[in-house]
């Protein structure tokens, strides 16, 4: 069995790696239905609102894959805690064990952070590939959290042509560092980047909109931003959290999430929308998941530089986190990467 630390996992997991093992699972996940199974996962919420703690969650993720030749078990434990940045500590912790069905053996256990925050950012990458217009300039990132910094790095593996990115987040200082990072790590980039003090500043010209934000109301209005444009929603992963306002998801002529089943019972923005008793949009209206877009199933407009405002809404999968755990379980493997713990 390998231990794979943070710092291995970082080191041999490339964005690209990730959005091609993704693309590849929704294909298998397509062609052989049953070779994919993924429960829903279990969420707690952990604490409540206090002066001491704000409310999190922990969550348990389960789901094996069949790859045509060997099954393997992956298992996710995620704990949320927002309160971890003023620790100086990530928002996000996770672990993650593979495992061998044919014989029970643990082949690799390793830290789930930043896999987490790759697959999430994948995911996003993979939504923009295929829904956003084709001459993207401009990209805003609206909350400058660790999920929002390899979102932003995704968008720009897809599209390249990008120059400018406006940061905007509820603190300054927070959006600053984002900056200051994020041009550090990726300076292969060649990106303008602009922090915003105002939000309505940072969304009205972008041609893409990354969201990352545990807020409880939508941030800004569809008058607020371009006609033809394209929104990634990560944040937002409970019934009782939203991000994205009823008159976006009202005018957004696409709309596609990454797990059908998850997105129903997590994806607070569209949860409020159907609920709403003053909103138009209900399930009826979601135009389907990622898979359905990647594979052909789910046909795009014509005219992708003019098909309206479209939406991406992602709560994750264990099927996704299995999936590039698996991956780099086998690269440990050809690479003899990690520890060997026995």
């Amino acid at each position: 069995m390998q231990w794979l630390n943070k710092e291995t996992v970082t080191k041999h997991l490339t964005m690209q790696a990730t959005i091609d093992t993704i693309e590849k699972l929704l294909h298998l996940q397509a062609e052989h239905p049953n070779w994919v199974k993924a429960p829903e996962r279990l969420v707690i919420e952990t604490f409540s609102d206090n002066d001491k703690n704000s409310t999190g969650s922990h969550l348990s993720m389960p789901a094996t894959i069949y790859d045509g030749t060997q099954e393997y078990t992956a298992v996710k434990l995620v704990t949320i805690c927002p309160d971890n940045p003023s620790r100086n500590l990530p928002t996000t912790t996770a672990i993650i064990t593979v495992s061998d069905n044919a014989n029970g053996e643990i082949l690799a256990v390793m830290d789930g952070i930043y896999i987490t925050q790759v697959r999430t950012a994948a995911l996003s990458g993979i939504a923009t590939k295929y829904m956003a217009p084709d001459d993207c300039q401009s990209v805003a990132v609206v909350g400058c959290g660790g999920m929002a910094y390899e979102q932003l790095h995704a968008v720009l593996t897809v599209r390249p042509e990008i120059r400018t990115v406006y940061l905007w987040n509820r603190s300054m200082q927070g959006a600053e560092s984002f900056k200051a990072q994020f041009a550090c790590d990726y300076h292969q980039w060649d990106v303008d980047l602009k922090v915003c003090e105002q939000l309505e500043e940072a969304i009205k010209d972008a041609d893409i909109i990354n969201l990352a934000t545990r807020s409880d109301t939508g941030l800004f209005s569809a008058a607020q931003i371009k006609p033809n444009m394209h929104i990634n929603a990560v944040g937002a992963y409970l019934p009782s959290m939203k991000e994205v306002s009823n008159d976006v998801i009202e005018n957004s002529s696409m709309i596609v999430v990454d797990d059908l089943v998850g997105c129903r019972h997590e994806a607070g923005d569209l949860i409020q929308a159907h609920e709403a008793v003053d909103c138009t949009w209900t399930w009826d209206d979601l135009s389907g998941d990622l898979q359905a877009l990647v594979t052909g199933a789910l046909k795009q407009q014509t005219m992708k530089s003019d098909k309206g405002m479209t939406l991406f809404k992602s709560v994750g999968a264990a099927s996704f986190d299995a999936a590039v755990a698996i991956y780099i379980t086998q690269l440990a493997q050809q690479k003899n990467l990690g520890t060997v713990l026995f």
